[in-house]
Order: C-alpha cells, then sequence, then structure tokens
C-alpha cells in the first residue's frame, strides 16, 4: 500500500458520530481494524469514542465496488461526443472506441488507469472489477510478457491504493455467425486455456488488495463450445466470472436468429448460473428473465452512465429491485466516476420513463429512502461481483470507508438521517474527504498524496495517444 500507510499505521481504532452499519445510520460507531490482515475485527455502535482513538471529521459509509470497468476508455471519455454522419449509436461508437484500443501500449495504460483509479477513489470507489480484454501488442502478437497489459493495471492499482479484481476476457469471434475475430479486434484474441494460465498468474503475484477470476465478452463473441468448456474448468471455483449480456436490441435480435433464443433466456436454459456469474448490463430482459436470473442467484451489473451515454436503453429496476436479483453498480467506460451520480442516473432514468418519484423506494418493505435502497444493494452485490464474501463494517469485511465532506455543496446543512438521500440527489462533485482501503487512509483531504504527478503523467500520455497523425 502506497500514499498515507506507513504513517498511520497507529490508526487502529476509529470512531465516527454517525456510519452506515446493517443498512442504517446508527450513531457513535467505533471500528477496530487488525491491522495485520487489513480487516475489521470489530463494529460497535452507539459508544462514545474508546481512548486512543482516531475520531473522524465526518459520516462514515462503507466504499462501494465498482463492478464494470474497462480502464483504457479513460482515455476516450469526453472524445466521442460529436456525429458526423447520418447515425450514431453503439456499433458506431464500439468501431472508434476500437482505433482506440489500438493505440494503446502497457506504459499508457498504466498511466490512464493510474488517473483513472485515483479518479475512482475519490468518487467513492474502493474496489474496481477490471473487465480486461486488451491483451496483445497492436499488431495482435502476444507480448514477451504475455500479461504486461495486466501488469500495468495492478501497478495501477498499486499506486494509488484501490483494490482490484482483474477479468481477463475470453473474446474469440466477432460475432454469432463469424468463425474469427475482426482485424480491429486482433489485441483482444484468448482460448480457455490461455484465459485461466493468465488468471493463476494474477493470483500467483500475490499483490495486496488484488484478485482474479474471469469474464466472457459476450454470447457474440465465445462460441457455446467454449463456454461449456470454461464452466467445467471453473467447478470449484469460486472467483467471479462476468459477462456481457442483453446491452443491445442489435445483439437480442442476433442472439434471436443464432440459437432461437434471447441472450439472457439462453443462459438461463444452458449454463448453470450461480452466485458467481454476473451480467453487465442485462438490458432489455423479459420479466420471465428477470425472475429466473434472481432464482439462480447471479448477479447483474447496471451501469447507468455508460448505458445512457451509448443509448442502450433503460432496464426494468422496479422488477429486479422487486425479484430480490443480486444487483451491483459500474462505470463501464468512465464517461462517470463517482457511484453517487450513478445511483442518481439509475433513478432519474425510471423518474422520466415511468413520470413518477422516487421509484426504488419500497415503502411497504419499511424502505422509504430511495437512495439508502439502491446503495445498501450495491454494497451487498458487489461482494460477490469482486469475489469477496463480506462486505462494509462488519467483522472479517475489508477495513474501507468513506468519510462524507459535510461542507460539501448539497450536503452543508443537512439532518444527519439525510445525508445519504442529500449526498445522491442534490450533490455535485466531489463529497468524500478521507477514504479508507484495508485499514490505511489512502486519500485525504479530498486527493492522494501524489495526485498531481498522476495526472501531469495522465496529461502528457493524452497528447501523446491523440496528437495528430
Amino acid at each position: 500500500m502506497t500514499g498515507l500507510a506507513n504513517d498511520t499505521l497507529h490508526d487502529t481504532l476509529l470512531w465516527a458520530p454517525q456510519a452506515w452499519v446493517d443498512g442504517r445510520w446508527q450513531a457513535g460507531v467505533a471500528l477496530r481494524i487488525d491491522a495485520a490482515s487489513g480487516l475489521w475485527a470489530e463494529v460497535r455502535p452507539d459508544v462514545p469514542p474508546p481512548p486512543g482513538t482516531r475520531v473522524l471529521p465526518g459520516p462514515l459509509l462503507p466504499g462501494l465496488v465498482n463492478a464494470h470497468s474497462h480502464a483504457f476508455q479513460r482515455a476516450f471519455a469526453g472524445l466521442a461526443e460529436r456525429r458526423e454522419g447520418e447515425n450514431d449509436d453503439f456499433w458506431s461508437w464500439r468501431d472508434r472506441m476500437y482505433a482506440v484500443a489500438l493505440r494503446m501500449s502497457p506504459e499508457a495504460l498504466e498511466a490512464v488507469a493510474t488517473q483513472l483509479y485515483a479518479e475512482l477513489l475519490q468518487g467513492g470507489y474502493t474496489q474496481v472489477c477490471e473487465f480486461h480484454y486488451l491483451h496483445h501488442a497492436p499488431d495482435g502478437r502476444p507480448y514477451p510478457d504475455p500479461l504486461a497489459m495486466s501488469h500495468a493495471l495492478m501497478r495501477a492499482a498499486g499506486a494509488t491504493g484501490i483494490g482490484l479484481t482483474l477479468l481477463p476476457v475470453l473474446y474469440q469471434r466477432a460475432g454469432f455467425t463469424q468463425p474469427a475475430l475482426r482485424e480491429d479486434q486482433r489485441r483482444f484474441a484468448t482460448d480457455v486455456e490461455r484465459l485461466l494460465t493468465w488468471r493463476d498468474s494474477v493470483r500467483a503475484a500475490r499483490q495486496p488488495c488484488v484478485n482474479a477470476g474471469v469474464a466472457i465478452h459476450s454470447l457474440r463473441a465465445a462460441p457455446a463450445e467454449a463456454i461449456a468448456r470454461l464452466q467445467r474448468a471453473l467447478e470449484g471455483d469460486a472467483g467471479p466470472i462476468h459477462l456481457h449480456i442483453a446491452e443491445q436490441t442489435a445483439e437480442v435480435d442476433d442472439c434471436l436468429a443464432a440459437t432461437g433464443r434471447r441472450p439472457i433466456e439462453w443462459l438461463l436454459q444452458n449454463v448453470a448460473l450461480d452466485a458467481r456469474w454476473q451480467l453487465v448490463h442485462a438490458t432489455h430482459a423479459t420479466a420471465d428473465e428477470i425472475d429466473g436470473v434472481a432464482r439462480s442467484g447471479a448477479g447483474v451489473v447496471i451501469c447507468p452512465s455508460t448505458e445512457a451515454n451509448l443509448g442502450d436503453g433503460l432496464t426494468d429496476v422496479p422488477r429486479w429491485l422487486g425479484a430480490g436479483t443480486v444487483l451491483s453498480i459500474g462505470s463501464d467506460s468512465h464517461v462517470g466516476r463517482q457511484w453517487p451520480a450513478e445511483l442518481k442516473l439509475l433513478e432519474y432514468g425510471q423518474r422520466l420513463q415511468l413520470r413518477r418519484r422516487n421509484v426504488a423506494a419500497a415503502p411497504q418493505a419499511q424502505q422509504p429512502a430511495t437512495a439508502a435502497r439502491l446503495y445498501q444493494r450495491m454494497l451487498h452485490g458487489g461482494a460477490p461481483a469482486a469475489g469477496f464474501a463480506r462486505w462494509g463494517f462488519e467483522p472479517g469485511a475489508r477495513a474501507d470507508w468513506l468519510v462524507l465532506d459535510l461542507q460539501a455543496p448539497g450536503l452543508l446543512g443537512v439532518p444527519a438521517s439525510h445525508a445519504l438521500d442529500a449526498l445522491v440527489f442534490a450533490t455535485e462533485g466531489l463529497a468524500f474527504v478521507e477514504v479508507g482501503v484495508a485499514g490505511h487512509p489512502v486519500l485525504r483531504d479530498g486527493a492522494l498524496p501524489a495526485q498531481a504527478a498522476i495526472a501531469q503523467r495522465f496529461a502528457a500520455t493524452m497528447a501523446e495517444l491523440w496528437a495528430p497523425a
């Protein structure tokens, strides 16, 4: 761990005037960190500050898992917002994004990912799940170190202090009827055996706060026999398995034409889903598919800012919530990098579609606060998405925390009971004065110690990536 770790090893006991424990605000919370493991050893609400405690300057929240990230796309954020032709959609955006992928070296990826991970910490995420398919050199051949791009991401995580779940991606073809990848997808090529080798190598490195699972890019990008072979190889492995699915209506139509089934329908019929499986987007899902996913125990990762930016559409949030589906949040292409803004957009999309307010609230279940219900579901669902059995303020979970800045616009003067509501729906900009990961503050006064140097390197990298040819 970098940053402030060395001079904070004595800070093993924290106290907050209020903290989010067991799904609600509780007052006077003492939290003891096991310094050897970086896990919470004890969480006690309704106590005065014990002797030797570091008293935190504001309300305390657990950090959220960012359950879906393509770090290299941070270099493209804000640069695809012009339309030169008659039509612009996900597929035309994707073609332009591939051009960015072809320019990215390991050094450039490290600089971009380091900037991104610093921004994610500022935005309240303490763990990021990296859906990583940018593996090979620009000509499509493996680097001398086949994990060169993965190591760039791991160095970026180490430099910022964020936790990282690395998910090497199975990517074998361009579409349901295509036998191989397109030329501009050459850097993505993998097979099941290489995928598992890369996963095992990341695990063997034992970098602090880094773990690994696997991902399948999509049903269109991986043949059914490869998915079945991977599933057999993963029997007995506890790591997460992520998959893009039903993001676009064209994908649904293509899957119907190729298999006779919709994507989620096909998955439910052909794969033994369980809590390891994380279905990313799942935007175009029927009521029966939603209920089937909920029964399976699989999770769904919603990425509101990217789904809005790409024109994907709106998923049926009330149905996912009502079915009891395990849900988490992701920032995907990183046009947004703060989880309060993602939750606001998630709710606002439903309000605009249904012309109602507080759609995600459930007063009939004693959950009248929209922000609280969404935050708690994403907090709970982030754990399996990142491969953790525990998350949040409970013994045995990793000791991560966020301290709210009560002087931030939108939070100033708000009653303590409404702090989470105001954070999500009334606050713009950064609102966390301190962020801790694995028992150590990595961000204080709203920034990392190396923030300026990280930004300078990012700016130089962007200038090189986007220099005129």
